[in-house]
């Protein structure tokens, strides 16, 4: 067997809306594709978060607390988006922990689902921008917004794409 990547992450789900509401309108994850009963969110890149209801004839098997599944999401400012859900009145499951990696905090979705929002720190790394940035020529932007830029060396001519 020769698995490529991890297509998605399948989530029954007792109520769709409800679900599709704590997704995409709360948390902000982009709607990638919305049938009747079936609904694809995550970035352009990366694995896709599927959500599908709940079968009428079998009961939901039970909150991830109970059952061991947890869905990663990586965020920018942990701080700024916990604050947010406390206001949106989401239940935190772990408020904010400090890890060697970064910060880490739990919240829970609709169906009980364990939400892990992670932070990451990268303070024990060289920082890569700024020294790529002194060999920078030009910042450009796609139409996406994705940022790019070119590097003064004859030998690295050409787009280099960065998240940033």
């Amino acid at each position: 067997m020769n698995i490529k990547r991890i297509g998605n992450i399948i989530l029954e789900v007792k109520d769709l809306e409800n679900s599709i509401k704590f997704y995409h309108e709360i948390l902000g994850m982009p709607i990638k594709n919305e049938r009747r009963n079936w609904v694809d969110l995550g970035q352009q890149s990366g694995g896709i978060l599927s959500l599908h209801p709940a079968s009428i004839t079998t009961s939901h098997t039970g909150p991830s607390k109970e059952n061991g599944i947890l869905i990663g999401l990586t965020v920018g400012d942990l701080n700024s988006a916990m604050e947010e859900l406390s206001a949106a009145k989401i239940e935190i499951f772990r408020d904010i922990q400090e890890r060697q990696a970064g910060k880490n905090a739990i919240i829970l979705d609709p169906d009980g689902y364990l939400i892990s929002l992670f932070e990451p720190d990268f303070s024990d790394r060289p920082n890569v921008i700024k020294k790529v940035a002194n060999k920078v020529k030009t910042f450009t932007r796609d139409r996406s917004g994705q940022l790019g830029y070119n590097i003064l060396s004859s030998k690295n001519k050409g787009k280099l794409e960065v998240d940033v």
